[in-house]
C-alpha cells in the first residue's frame, strides 16, 4: 500500500497541467492525501485537510513566508506609484547598462547571482527590478521568470554562506558526519545540475536565443503576463520621478536581510534565520517605500489604501503558496517521502547510487514542491547509504542537493517556482511550461554526469 502515498502529488500534477488551475490541483491533492491518512474516509479526509491547513501556522517559518509574500505587494505598489520604478528603468537604459534585451537580461541574471543570501529575497528583488526593464524592451515575462528562477536557487546551493548552507550543515551534523563543513564545501564542484543550469541561463542571456515553448511565446510576441495580471501590478507605469524611490527600499531590504541573518546567527550568517531576516527586512523596506511615496506627494490621503490594494493583488499567489505548504505537510504525514527514499536505497549497483539519489530527490521535490523538505528526508538516508556502499559522501550529498533544485524547477506546486512567477508578473503555469525543457535538459545531463562520477569514484 506504500505506493498509494505518491498518488496525491501525481494527481496534483495531472490536474494542474490539464486544467491549468493550480488551486484545484492542490486542493484535491490535499483532500486525497488526508483521505488516505483517514483510512479512505472522504469526509474525515476533508476535515483532516482543514486541520492540516490550520497546522501550517504552527511553524513560524511558514507563517513568516506567507506574511512576507503578502507584504511585498505593498512594497511593489509603493515603489510603482512613487515613480521610482519608472525612474530606475530610465536610469538603467540611459546609462547603457540595460539598453538592449541582452543587457537587461544580464543585469537581471547578475543580480540573481549577487543576492545569494536568501532565495526568496533574490527572486523578489530581481523580479521587481527586471519586470519594468523587460516590459519596456518588449521581452516576455516568461523569459524573466525563467532567468530569475534558474539563477537564484542554483546560486543558493553553490554559495553556501546562507540559510541553505546552515540547514544542510545541521542535517549532516545530526547524522553523525565528521568534518561536516568540509563535506559541504566539497559538494560545490559536484553539484552538476546547479552548474549546468547557470551555464544555460548565461548562454541564453548572451546568445539572446531561446528554445521550446519559451521560443514559441517570444516568436508570437504574446505573453501571459498582461492577460493573467490584475490590479495595480499591471497598470500603466507611473511617470518617472526619482530612482532613489526604488533604490532605497531595495537597499534597505537587501542590506537588512544580510544584517538580520548575521544578528540572528550571532555573527555567523550561515546560522541565521532566513525567514526572520527576510520578513523583518521586507517590513523595513516597505516602511521606507511608504515614506518615499509620501515624499513624492503622489498619494495624499490614500497611502494605506494603496498598500492594502497591493497586498490584495498578491492574495491569489499567497493562497497558492499556503496550499503548497499544506500539501507538503500532508505528504510528510502520509509517508510519501520515506517511500521514495526507500526506493532509492534498493538498487544493488553502488556506482548508480549518486544518479539514483539525484533522480529520487528530483521526484520527491517535484511531487512535494519543496527542496528543503526533500533534503530533510533524503540526507538521513544518503549518509549511511553512501558510507555503506563506499560512495564519496560529498558526491552523494551534492546529488541530493541538485536533485532538490531540479524537482523544484519542474514542479507547478513548488513554492520557489510560484514566487518566481509572482515576482516576474508571469502566469504561473506558463512559467512552468516554458521553463520545463530547460530543467529537463539540465536534469538529463546531470544524471549522466552522476553515473560517470559514480563509475570513477
Amino acid at each position: 500500500m506504500d505506493w498509494l502515498t505518491i498518488t496525491p502529488p501525481i494527481v496534483a500534477i495531472i490536474i494542474a497541467v490539464w486544467t491549468r488551475n493550480v488551486f484545484w490541483a492542490l486542493g484535491l491533492a490535499i483532500w486525497l492525501s488526508e483521505t488516505i491518512i483517514a483510512g479512505f474516509n472522504p469526509f474525515m479526509g476533508a476535515l483532516g485537510g482543514i486541520d492540516r491547513a490550520v497546522g501550517v501556522f504552527d511553524s513560524p517559518y511558514n507563517t513568516r513566508v506567507l506574511l512576507f509574500c503578502l507584504i511585498i505587494g505593498a512594497l511593489i505598489v509603493y515603489m510603482h506609484r512613487s515613480g521610482g520604478i519608472s525612474a530606475m528603468v530610465e536610469r538603467l537604459q540611459s546609462s547603457g547598462f540595460a539598453s538592449t534585451p541582452r543587457r537587461a537580461s544580464l543585469v537581471t541574471a547578475i543580480c540573481g547571482v549577487l543576492i545569494f543570501v536568501e532565495t526568496n529575497i533574490s527572486l523578489l528583488t530581481t523580479g521587481i527590478l527586471g519586470r519594468p526593464l523587460f516590459d519596456k524592451l518588449k521581452i516576455s515575462r516568461e523569459r524573466l521568470a525563467y532567468i530569475i528562477d534558474s539563477t537564484c536557487a542554483p546560486v543558493s546551493v553553490l554559495i553556501l554562506f546562507n540559510g541553505w548552507g546552515a540547514y544542510l550543515l545541521g542535517l549532516l551534523n545530526e547524522n553523525g558526519v565528521e568534518g561536516a563543513t568540509g563535506v559541504l564545501m566539497a559538494t560545490v564542484g559536484l553539484n552538476f545540475y546547479a552548474w549546468i543550469t547557470l551555464i544555460v541561463v548565461f548562454f541564453t542571456v548572451f546568445s539572446n536565443k531561446t528554445f521550446g515553448p519559451l521560443s514559441t511565446v517570444e516568436r508570437s510576441g504574446s505573453t501571459a503576463a498582461v492577460a493573467s495580471g490584475t490590479g495595480m501590478f499591471n497598470e500603466a507605469p507611473a511617470p518617472a520621478s526619482n530612482a532613489i524611490y526604488m533604490a532605497l527600499p531595495l537597499i534597505v531590504m537587501i542590506g537588512g536581510t544580510i544584517a538580520f541573518m548575521l544578528w540572528t546567527g550571532n555573527g555567523d550568517i550561515r546560522e541565521g534565520s532566513g525567514s526572520q531576516a527576510i520578513l523583518w527586512s521586507v517590513i523595513l523596506g516597505t516602511i521606507v517605500a511608504f515614506v518615499c511615496l509620501a515624499h513624492s506627494r503622489r498619494a495624499k490621503g490614500e497611502l494605506l489604501e494603496i498598500g492594502f490594494k497591493g497586498m490584495g493583488d498578491l492574495l491569489p499567489a499567497v493562497t497558492m503558496i499556503f496550499m503548497a505548504l499544506v500539501l507538503g505537510a500532508s505528504l510528510n504525514a502520509v509517508g510519501m517521502r520515506e517511500f521514495i527514499a526507500s526506493m532509492a536505497s534498493s538498487f544493488p549497483a553502488p556506482w548508480t547510487i549518486p544518479a539514483i539519489l539525484f533522480v529520487a530527490a528530483g521526484i520527491t521535490s517535484f511531487t512535494a514542491g519543496t527542496s528543503w523538505g526533500t533534503y530533510g528526508i533524503l540526507v538521513p538516508v544518503t549518509v549511511p547509504l553512501a558510507v555503506g556502499a563506499g560512495v564519496p559522501l560529498p558526491l552523494a550529498v551534492a546529488a541530493v542537493m541538485g536533485g532538490g533544485v531540479f524537482g523544484d524547477h519542474c514542479s507547478p506546486i513548488s513554492d520557489t517556482t510560484i514566487i518566481a512567477s509572482l515576482a516576474s508578473g508571469c502566469d504561473h503555469m506558463e512559467h512552468v511550461r516554458t521553463q520545463l525543457p530547460y530543467a529537463l535538459f539540465g536534469g538529463v545531463l546531470a544524471t549522466g554526469l552522476y553515473l560517470m562520477a559514480g563509475l570513477a569514484a
